[in-house]
């Protein structure tokens, strides 16, 4: 239970089923203080709630309270007074964690290594312990080797477990040494899902206390759960792993973008075009950074899942969340999930007794404004490499003829190339540009919706009946993200058509969503590589970058599970299913999408009639438990780890390797190397390692030099917990276009010493000999995408000391001063391009040593060759100035755990 000043004297009681809650009324503050609290936006007062509750007099002073609690008035009066309000500082203290393995495994291997250097400068190991509670749901990992066929499930788990026991050790030890540590064992479901069916509680009730569900997550896709009014966000591993450790999360007090819901979806238009829609207009509008919440008289109309499925997507339109309020779905959605009818109905008194509940006719103020008419939303997918770059269905023919004829620089009218493919047998056929090579119902984002996924099911029905098959070469698979998808899918007697059209269960993860879509069919690969085929994949994701769904797949689109099962069935990207066949049914007629695409009321059907709320009861009553090659891991004991020197799997970090007790002072950048220049919408997916590992990369020879043959690489995320695998990944996508170094694709540079082109790594551990700092220089939009931690640990690691870039992603800046490397942004009108730096240049950064001790300040400069040029420094709060001054966030932290925790005068004490 929180310990609070109260400054202001909000603590009252709730009289709940009987029971008497402590709450901080937020409605005494209004009064007390004299300010417009009711108006305030909904996620605005669940950070005010958070305020009030952890006010301590040193993160959160009556001051801070005040500021945010005045924002609705100063917002609304404008000038001088907004501005003051939007720059006030705030600390946040999420209620939880939310991990998925890929991003966990680093975060539990990081504490473990405090452990190690707690007791190196004299410290308590046990106090390295998450102070809040922590999930970590294992979703990442499984792949879809296996596919159509009707042992994929059971295959892939074998493969799964058999690549990733030691990792899996880990975790279990993780889960025993760390009290407040609870693990979710693989092929179980999907983070976001697990979340959203079973561990949210919207209100937590800790016995004596109620107050709102918080969350941050070690994925960007954390947002899903703002779609039930769960405010949480993505961060980065290192982030999450402070706020674990009771560091708050501080923040500049956000612009919230209100945006307005009119109308009601027509017919034939799904959750998936919904967002697609949503995506697109936030991109134009610019809610990079911003909360985005919804209002209006549309909200009602907007089934709970369906706002799952826009809270998602919220990275990919850029802003830190995207919120619904509670209101009477929410509480439909709980009921439906088997959440208790007591938490439900203090769910319901909570949100009205502190101004949560959803009111159509009291509209808060809001920063902005944006609005969409539900009706306006037509059949769309996205493609073939954004997702915010929408196309609508019926001119999705002529857009990807555009973007074919742009990616291979060849009129719109060049001859299409064919390419046989061997399969060594009867099936023999030919595939080109366009053709559709996988297709996958996968990620939380959609398999969390009833209604598409009941929608696919429907489809496939009717297309079997009509005599339809796919196409030969498409690689079909179906990866729900909960246990739940399948048993609706059995009760209505779906899974056989999905299954005769390829869609059997290949596993319960992310899978194709995240790259772990396996090799393709038979002979494709082949044929793609010796075509140089722009080949397609139509995925039900949230993700479609290029180089991140398989190697050999150009041409990425995102589209609604019952569109992917289209897709499937006509083969191609290269024709218009709205209006030419999808195949040739049984009694020979051609089959139009309009033939087997189910009416509303069909879905709305079998969603009543086959889901109950006793699915979610049964599946989730033992989601902890784990089958039984999770319950026979051998596990190893004791509060510090046994690192295995020769583990390839998980390795104990060097961020903590001979660290002072006290950091040296902050220096100038002298003497600097371009490591890469970059251009636009960098990702961290070119950034970070993802994916399959190539055999001719330094990752790929470290691997053979320690003994690991090429077939037992696994994944980039699957070892994430070993830093020597992830530096020589990073930069190393195959996709990656560095300027420094012309005519190559991946992770290649110019080592300008002497001029040779060589890889990335290499070059970076060269430079690092020669005690040569790094920086590079990027476009737009740099570390856009993924949370992921290792996109800033790598680029450390590698010796970059600054990123020089024209903007940044939010998520991946923190990351960069998190890890101690310096966000610097080109003053508006200035670019890399525009001063006409080469890369060649030698570069010096100076401004940090003058600024003093304790202090940066807001602009450096830049000597770069003859140039001289100011830049902004992205350090953005006073605590993240600190974070950099202590070498990153988690020397900072462990510093202060180490002071807590030794006496007085003893090293790691206060002397």
């Amino acid at each position: 239970m929180a310990s609070s000043k109260d400054s202001f004297g909000t603590r009252g009681k709730l009289e709940v089923g009987g029971r008497a809650l402590g709450i901080y009324r937020l409605a005494t503050l209004a009064e007390r203080a004299g300010l417009d609290v009711a108006r305030l936006p909904f996620s605005l007062k669940i950070l005010l709630e958070n305020l009030l509750r952890h006010e301590d007099g040193l993160n959160v002073t009556p001051e801070s309270i005040e500021a945010l609690a005045s924002w609705a008035g100063t917002t609304a009066a404008g000038g001088e007074a907004r501005e003051s309000a939007r720059r006030a500082q705030i600390a946040f203290s999420p209620a939880r964690i939310l991990m998925q393995d890929f991003t966990g495994v680093p975060v539990v291997a990081d504490l473990a290594a405090m452990r190690d250097a707690m007791v190196a400068l004299g410290g308590d190991p046990e106090a390295v312990q998450p102070q809040v509670p922590a999930e970590l749901v294992i979703d990442h990992s499984i792949i879809a080797d296996f596919s159509a066929r009707p042992d994929a499930l059971a295959r892939n788990s074998e493969l799964e477990f058999a690549r990733n026991q030691e990792r899996y050790k880990f975790l279990r030890w993780g889960q025993q040494a760390f009290r407040t540590l609870k693990v979710v064992p693989p092929n179980t479901g999907i983070c976001h899902q697990v979340n959203l069916e079973h561990l949210a509680r919207v209100v937590f009730d800790e016995g004596r206390e109620a107050f709102p569900d918080t969350l941050l997550g070690t994925d960007s896709h954390t947002t899903m759960v703002n779609g039930l009014s769960v405010l949480g966000w993505g961060v980065g591993g290192i982030e999450a792993e402070a706020a674990m450790l009771g560091e708050p999360v501080t923040m500049l007090v956000p612009d919230v973008v209100g945006f307005k819901l009119t109308g009601e979806l027509a017919e034939g238009s799904t959750a998936t075009d919904l967002v697609l829609t949503v995506t697109e207009l936030l991109r134009k509008h610019g809610v990079v950074g911003k909360f985005v919440e919804f209002y209006g008289d549309g909200v009602a109309r907007v089934a709970l899942y369906n706002r799952a499925t826009i809270g998602n997507m919220s990275p990919e339109y850029g802003s830190t969340c995207a919120i619904f309020p509670i209101d009477q779905q929410t509480l439909r959605y709980m009921r439906f999930t088997g959440r208790s009818p007591e938490h439900v109905a203090l769910v319901e008194a909570y949100a009205k007794e502190q101004g949560l509940w959803h009111d159509p006719g009291n509209e808060p103020v809001y920063s902005e404004h944006v609005e969409l008419d539900l009706a306006s939303v037509e059949p769309s997918l996205a493609g073939p490499a954004r997702p915010q770059d929408r196309v609508p269905l019926r001119r999705a023919k002529v857009a990807f003829g555009e973007s074919l004829a742009k990616m291979l620089g060849e009129g719109a009218g060049a001859a299409p190339r064919r390419v046989p493919v061997g399969t060594g047998g009867h099936e023999d056929y030919e595939i080109g540009h366009g053709d559709v090579v996988i297709a996958a119902i996968t990620s939380c984002t959609n398999t969390s919706n009833p209604e598409v996924m009941v929608a696919a099911g429907l489809l496939a029905k009717h297309a079997v009946e009509r005599g339809l098959a796919v196409k030969p070469w498409v690689k079909t698979s179906l990866a729900p993200g909960s246990k739940v998808v399948m048993d609706y899918y059995d009760r209505a007697g779906l899974t056989p058509y999905l299954e005769k059209l390829g869609f059997g269960l290949v596993g319960f993860g992310c899978t194709t969503c995240i790259g772990n879509s396996g090799p393709l069919l038979a002979g494709v690969s082949e044929a793609v590589a010796a075509g140089n085929l722009a080949v397609v994949s139509v995925l039900s994701g949230n993700r479609n970058f290029e180089g991140r769904i398989n190697p050999d797949v150009r041409m990425n689109y995102l589209a609604s599970p019952p569109l992917v099962v289209a897709y499937a069935l006509a083969g191609t990207m290269d024709c218009d299913i709205t209006s030419e066949p999808l195949g040739t049914g049984a009694d020979g007629q051609p089959v139009h999408l309009a033939d087997v695409w189910p009416t509303s009321e069909e879905v709305a059907s079998v969603v009543s009639d086959a889901i109950a709320a006793d699915m979610f009861e049964k599946s989730y009553s033992a989601v902890f438990r784990g089958d039984e090659r999770w319950a026979g891991l051998d596990v190893p004991q004791g509060e510090q780890y046994s690192w295995g020197g020769t583990s390839t799997y998980v390795r104990r970090p060097p961020y903590f390797d001979a660290m002072p007790e006290v950091p040296a002072p902050v220096r100038d950048i002298r003497g600097a190397r371009a490591l890469a220049r970059l251009g636009d919408s960098v990702t961290t997916d070119h950034i970070s390692p993802a994916g399959n590992i190539r055999k001719d990369g330094p990752a790929g020879a470290w691997l053979v030099d320690n003994g690991v043959e090429p077939p037992d690489f696994n994944s980039y995320g699957s070892r994430r917990g070993n830093h020597e695998v992830m530096v020589r990944g990073t930069f190393a996508n195959i996709r990656l276009r560095n300027q420094l170094a012309p005519g190559t694709e991946g992770g290649f540079t110019t080592f300008f010493p002497t001029g040779e082109q060589t890889t990335i790594y290499d070059a970076a551990m060269r430079y690092q000999q020669a005690g040569t700092p790094l920086v590079v220089l990027a476009g737009k939009e740099y570390g856009s995408g993924s949370s992921r931690d290792w996109a800033a640990k790598g680029t450390a690691l590698l010796g970059v000391r600054a990123v020089l870039a024209e903007s940044f992603e939010r998520i991946h800046r923190s990351n960069l001063v998190g890890m101690g490397i310096l966000p610097l942004q080109f003053l508006p009108g200035d670019s890399a391009e525009k001063l006409g730096l080469t890369g060649s240049e030698v570069f010096d950064i100076e401004g940090l040593e003058a600024a003093g001790p304790g202090a940066l300040p807001s602009r450096l400069t830049v000597r770069a060759g003859d140039q001289v040029f100011e830049m902004a420094l992205r350090v953005d709060t006073p605590v993240e100035a600190d974070y950099f001054s202590h070498g990153g966030i988690l020397p900072f932290v462990l510093r202060q755990l180490c002071k807590r925790s030794a006496p007085s005068g003893e090293p790691g004490g206060s002397g």
